[in-house]
């Protein structure tokens, strides 16, 4: 809790919306960085010194040494769902409280997620890379051809929020038979909700017509899809990951798509990104898009206005929204 006479001192460390930085201006001392420039992991320790609270997006990185070289920070607002940007337990050991902005995107997320899986199916980006070419001169019976999408398998890698909702698209919209591998098993009811059924991760592999990875990043999800993942799937199968950068081995994915292995992928998120692995940008059959899942105005206004009330919150009444830690020891 915090008095009148003492204003929180906040780091805003990329731009957001106007009205969402001037609610935290009433009543926060900010700094903030509306020119949304890049700063480095000294920068930020840097900017961070003196401040109590910082808004962070998946750019920034807390990491131990930055927690011990801020030690008057207090808490920090992910305006993302995933935090892998954050590590928690360093900051749970400092006593510095994490929060993330689940659920207001999850809806928006899943439409993108079966937009690019419509897409790479079928070769939506590859055709129009032809036609602006010039290259379209007349009609062939098998121009073009992709891999349909009602009736068709659609497995799906991490049943959390996101995974449900594509799974309802999928099952109720198209017809889809859906199958799905988790750590744990959904109950009965929103499998049926779902029109989902269980399957172990090697079935998963063999049987997806389409399979979307919807997996949060940690170091047990490193590569969970790699070269040996990819020779199980069919060959006529796509692959759409909307989850983490790092699930997949790129690499190797680049090689089965250039070797036939899979038919085509279609990429939201990129392992060290924004850098592309650049055997990914010679092979026609992926689609790739900048990170921009949850991007619509309202969702990520969303976004922002939740990390933002986390810090409100945070020091008007010492409690968060949307917590992924309990710190276990406190700070001065």
């Amino acid at each position: 809790m915090t008095t009148p006479s003492s204003k929180p001192r906040i780091l805003v460390s990329r731009a957001i919306f106007p009205e969402v930085l001037a609610q935290l201006e009433s009543v926060f001392d900010v700094e903030h960085n509306q020119a949304d420039a890049l700063w480095s992991a000294q920068e930020l320790i840097t900017r961070l010194q003196g401040k109590d609270g910082v808004l962070t997006t998946g750019s920034e990185c807390i990491s131990a040494e930055l927690l011990q070289a801020c030690p008057q920070l207090r808490i920090c607002a992910n305006m993302a769902v995933g935090f892998n940007n954050f590590d928690v337990p360093a900051m749970t050991a400092s006593g510095v409280q994490g929060t993330n902005a689940p659920d207001v995107l999850t809806e928006t997320t899943a439409d993108f997620g079966f937009a690019l899986l419509m897409a790479t199916a079928r070769r939506m980006a590859e055709s129009e890379h032809f036609l602006r070419a010039g290259l379209w001169k007349r009609w062939s019976y098998d121009m073009f051809c992709g891999s349909d999408i009602h009736g068709a398998t659609l497995g799906i890698l991490g049943m959390g929020r996101i995974g449900q909702g594509i799974a309802r698209r999928g099952f109720h919209g198209f017809g889809m038979k859906v199958i799905y591998h988790n750590r744990r098993r959904l109950d009965a009811e929103m499998e049926a909700a779902c029109g989902a059924r269980y399957v172990d991760k090697a079935t998963l592999l063999t049987q997806s017509d389409h399979l979307v990875l919807v997996v949060p990043y940690s170091a047990e999800s490193h590569h969970v899809i790699g070269a040996k993942e990819l020779a199980q799937m069919k060959s006529t199968a796509t692959l759409v990951n909307i989850a983490r950068g790092g699930i997949v081995d790129d690499a190797a994915l680049a090689c089965a798509l250039r070797s036939g292995q899979i038919a085509a992928a279609g990429l939201d998120v990129f392992e060290g990104e924004p850098r592309v692995h650049p055997d990914l940008l010679t092979v026609p059959n992926v689609v790739l898009t900048p990170h921009i899942a949850s991007a619509t105005l309202a969702t990520r206004r969303a976004m922002a206005q939740l990390a933002a009330d986390n810090l409100l919150r945070f020091f008007v009444h010492g409690d968060v929204l949307t917590p992924v830690n309990t710190p276990v020891a406190s700070r001065n």
